[in-house]
């Protein structure tokens, strides 16, 4: 469902160039990644990354399902497995790729270069969101193959519901202005533990209990499970979600607006 870390230049994001201070090596821009990571350990990573978090999503989800028939435990155990889980890999995997596992930061962060920000470039795109569509999908199967479910099963939970898009929408608007709103100010070192608390209460807040992730939709499609979509479902999700990126970017640029010196 993403979002981005970092060393203490890291940012949700790729490598992008600065200039270098007399007497020090050249660094990466405020929420790059580190330059010298080879794309194909980049890719490896979102892929990992974003499998891994399937496999937590949708195995605590049929844990719960299969330890209590209490509807709120089971949305409660799910959201906590969700929360230690997210927060782990943006740690272990941040340094490496950015830790976006997600196309919705993925996109986010493209868009921003072009508009002469900090980012990934198209060809980085190119890598970064099939390796995350690969790897919720290796995920979703992983976890039923861990509980002894058919290895896919297409879901039957629908959730076309508009109310349930809308929360797609406002859960994806409110990850994108926290990832980048903690690069404008310089404080993605906060980004394992403010990511995952933002997941956590969104799956509560949100009708939709916040996918906000395309990639993350696909893969629980594969999965007739507590935290599976019904594959007609998927489309309005992602549909909803890069809606709800676009508006997440509005409210970066708006909420924080670069000052101007005083002359």
């Amino acid at each position: 469902m993403t979002a981005t870390e970092a060393t203490e230049h890291d940012r949700a994001g790729e490598p992008a160039v600065t200039s270098a201070t007399p007497g020090h090596e050249p660094r990466p821009a405020p929420g790059a990644t580190p330059p010298r990571t080879p794309l194909t350990a980049r890719a490896a990573a979102e892929l990992l990354g974003t499998a891994l978090l399937v496999a937590i999503v949708i195995g605590s989800g049929i844990q719960a399902t299969e330890l209590t028939k209490d509807v709120g435990v089971q949305l409660l155990a799910n959201s906590i497995a969700t929360v230690f889980g997210l927060g782990i890999l943006i740690l272990l995997l941040g340094p490496v790729s950015g830790a976006h596992f997600n196309p919705a930061v993925t996109l986010a962060e493209w868009w921003t270069a072009r508009r002469g920000g900090d980012g990934v470039t198209a060809r980085e795109v190119a890598v970064y969101v099939p390796a995350q569509v690969v790897g919720a999908i290796a995920g979703a199967v992983l976890a039923d193959a861990m509980f002894g479910k058919p290895l896919v099963e297409w879901s039957t939970h629908d959730r076309s519901a508009g109310h349930l898009l809308l929360g797609e929408v406002v859960a994806t608007a409110g990850l994108i202005l926290l990832i980048f709103g903690l690069a404008r100010t310089d404080r993605l070192r906060f980004a394992p533990v403010a990511v995952a608390s933002y997941i956590g209460a969104a799956y509560w807040f949100t009708s939709s209990t916040s996918f906000a992730n395309p990639a993350v939709t696909v893969g629980r499609a594969f999965s007739d499970t507590f935290a599976g979509i019904a594959p007609g479902s998927v489309l309005g999700f992602i549909g909803a979600q890069l809606v709800g990126a676009v508006v997440g970017l509005a409210l970066v640029a708006v909420v924080f607006m670069p000052g101007r010196s005083a002359e």
